[in-house]
C-alpha cells in the first residue's frame, strides 16, 4: 500500500460550491461520482470506533461532529436539504448524535457494530451517525471513560479519510483524478467494453443465481503489531501477506472440511496508489485488485504462496481492473437512470464467486484535537450486502481485524489467535526470501 494524502487536483472552490448547491436542489446524490453512487445504492456502510479517556455529552459530541464536517466537507452531501460545505444547524446535529450511559464496556465494540440501515431510513438527514457510550462512575481500570463510534455511508468516507480524521487532518477530496495523466485510448476502450460486458453478465447472473439474505455477524480482533512484524520477518513475507493468510487460512478451516474452497480462495483486496490518471474516480483514492490464493494444508507454504501472489499482482499495471470497474459503475448508473428496476435488488447480494474482501486501511495514529484522549486499539471496518469483509486497521501498537461476514464464518475468527500461536512456536528453517516492507504498516 502506498502513502496517502488528502491532497487533490486543482479546482475552483467557489465555482464548485455554486454548482453543488444547484445540483443538490435537483437531486440529493447529484454530486456523487459513479463509484459513490454504486456504494450508496448498495447501502454500503463503514464504521470507526475506539475508547477515550474523555467523557462525552450531547454538546461535546455535537462539537466533535462540527469538527469532522469542517475537515471532511463531503459529510454535508447526499441528503434532501443538504447545503454542501456548510455547517449543520443544531436540529441536524441533535438528530445524528446519540449519547448513553453504561455500567461497563463489556462486549464493546462488537455489540455496537451493525449494517447501519438507520443511516438511510430518512432522506432528510446526513448520511452518517456519531454515538458515544459513557461509563457511569468515571473511567474504568484501563482508563476508558467512554467509547465513540462513527458510522457512515461508504459513499462519503473511505479508509484513508478515517486515518486522516484520526490525525485531525483534512480529509476533503476535491478532484482525485489527474486529468493531465491520460490513459491511452486503447486501454480506455478495452476497459469500457469489459465494464459494459461485465455489467450485463452480473445483472443476468445476479437475478438468476443471487442467494437469499443470509444471517450476518460482526466481530473484532486486536493483535500486537510487533508480534506480526516479527513473524513476518521470520517467514520472509510481507506483513499484509501474513495478515491475509492468517485470516483466509483460519476461516477456510484445516483438514478435509473447507468453509470457502478446497482449491483456490478468491479474494479482492484494496490498496492506494499515488499514480492517478484521468480515468480514475474523482472521489475515491482506493483501488481494488483481484487475487486467487491457492489453498495449501501447510500454513507456511500457504502464506508464502499468498506473498508471491500479492507480489506478482502489484508488479502489474493495477489501473486496468479499476478502469473496468469504474466503467461498470457508470453503466449501472446509466441503466438505473433509464429504469429504476435495473440492476434489481438481487444484484446487490451477488458476489460473483468472491470468497472474501481484504481491506488494509492506512495507519490510524491519533494526533491533534479531533482525537484527544482517544486510546488504542482503534477499530475500523465496512459492510457490503454481498461481501465477507475483513478490514485491517494498523495503529501505533495494535492492528485490529474487523470482520463483517456471514454468521457461519464468525466462529472461525477465534481460530486466528490459535493459528498465530502455533506458527510462532514452529522451529522454522532460515529462509532466503527477501522481505518487502509494507509502507502503510
Amino acid at each position: 500500500m502506498k502513502s496517502f494524502s488528502s491532497s487533490s487536483f486543482a479546482n475552483d472552490h467557489a465555482e464548485v460550491l455554486d454548482l453543488a448547491l444547484a445540483a443538490v436542489n435537483k437531486h440529493p446524490q447529484a454530486l456523487f461520482t459513479d463509484f459513490q453512487w454504486f456504494l450508496y445504492e448498495a447501502r454500503d456502510t463503514v464504521f470507526f470506533t475506539a475508547a477515550s479517556k474523555s467523557s462525552f455529552d450531547k454538546d461535546s459530541i455535537g462539537n466533535l461532529v462540527a469538527d469532522m464536517v469542517a475537515l471532511a466537507p463531503q459529510l454535508t452531501h447526499g441528503f434532501v436539504g443538504a447545503r454542501p460545505g456548510q455547517p449543520f444547524p443544531k436540529h441536524l446535529l441533535d438528530a445524528i448524535t446519540h449519547v448513553e450511559e453504561v455500567d461497563e464496556f463489556d462486549g464493546y465494540p462488537d455489540k455496537w457494530i451493525s449494517k447501519s440501515p438507520d443511516i438511510f431510513a430518512r432522506d432528510d438527514l446526513p448520511l452518517f451517525r456519531v454515538s458515544a457510550v459513557v461509563r457511569r462512575g468515571g473511567p474504568d481500570a484501563e482508563g476508558r471513560a467512554s467509547m465513540i463510534q462513527v458510522r457512515s455511508s461508504h459513499a462519503l468516507l473511505e479508509g484513508s479519510d478515517s486515518a486522516l480524521l484520526t490525525r485531525s487532518a483534512s480529509a476533503g477530496h476535491g478532484i482525485m483524478s489527474d486529468k493531465s495523466n491520460k490513459v491511452s485510448l486503447g486501454s480506455r476502450l478495452k476497459g469500457k467494453l469489459r465494464g459494459w460486458s461485465m455489467t450485463w453478465s452480473y445483472i443476468i447472473l445476479a437475478n438468476l443465481l443471487s442467494p437469499a439474505d443470509k444471517p450476518w455477524g460482526f466481530k473484532t480482533l486486536a493483535l500486537k503489531r510487533h508480534r506480526l512484524r516479527l513473524l513476518a520477518n521470520k517467514l520472509g513475507v510481507r506483513q499484509r501477506s501474513l495478515m491475509f493468510a492468517l485470516v483466509t487460512y483460519a476461516l477456510n478451516g484445516e483438514g478435509a472440511e473447507k468453509h470457502m474452497s478446497h482449491k483456490v480462495i478468491g479474494a479482492a483486496y484494496t490498496m492506494l496508489d499515488g499514480k492517478r490518471h484521468d480515468a480514475d474516480d474523482d472521489f475515491f483514492r482506493v483501488r481494488a485488485l483481484q487475487a486467487k490464493f491457492k489453498v495449501h494444508g501447510d500454513f507456511v507454504t500457504f502464506v508464502r504462496e499468498v506473498d508471491d501472489t500479492v507480489g506478482k499482482i502489484e508488479q502489474k499495471d493495477i489501473t486496468k481492473f479499476q478502469v473496468m470497474m469504474n466503467s461498470m459503475f457508470k453503466t449501472l448508473r446509466g441503466l438505473n437512470t433509464m429504469w429504476k428496476g435495473l440492476p434489481g435488488k438481487r444484484f446487490w447480494r451477488f458476489n460473483g464467486g468472491m470468497h472474501i474482501v481484504l481491506t488494509l486501511v492506512p495507519p490510524h495514529r491519533t494526533y491533534g484535537p479531533m482525537t484527544h484522549g482517544m486510546m488504542e486499539p482503534i477499530y475500523c471496518g465496512a459492510w457490503h450486502p454481498a461481501a465477507n469483509i475483513c478490514t485491517f486497521c494498523p495503529g501505533r501498537e495494535y492492528v485490529t481485524l474487523n470482520f463483517s461476514m456471514e454468521t457461519r464464518h464468525i466462529a472461525n475468527v477465534e481460530k486466528i489467535n490459535a493459528l498465530l500461536d502455533k506458527v510462532e512456536a514452529m522451529d522454522l528453517a532460515p529462509t532466503s526470501r527477501k522481505v518487502v516492507e509494507d509502507e502503510a504498516i
